[in-house]
């Protein structure tokens, strides 16, 4: 747990995912279409992937991943950040936490 909150506090938005995940893939292109550079950490190619991922389901991850943390902040969900972005409100909480300026 410690390990995931550590690396979600580091950059700006930082994902958890898995290479073969293609919700993952879908979120990991919308943030590089919106001109963001996110830290994925892959965590079927992660030393302590497991253990990362069981840490993501213990903070209500489920499934575990995409699992998307901006600010800091967990956002969770493929349908969460979906929604977020069709309403207009991810681009706005992507600037406040400075993870694009435009």
């Amino acid at each position: 747990m410690d390990r995931v909150m550590r690396l979600s506090s580091q950059r700006a938005v930082v994902i958890f995912s898995k290479s073969s995940c293609c919700m993952s893939h879908a979120i990991k292109s919308l943030f590089y279409d919106l001109g963001v550079s996110p830290a994925i950490y892959e965590l079927d190619e992660e030393p302590k992937g497991r253990e990362m991922e069981k840490a993501l389901q213990r903070l209500g991850c489920n499934p575990s991943v995409p699992a998307v943390f901006i600010g800091g902040t967990l956002v969770n969900s493929t349908n969460t950040i979906m929604s977020l972005h069709l309403s207009g409100s991810l681009v706005p909480m992507l600037k406040e936490a400075g993870a694009i300026w435009l």
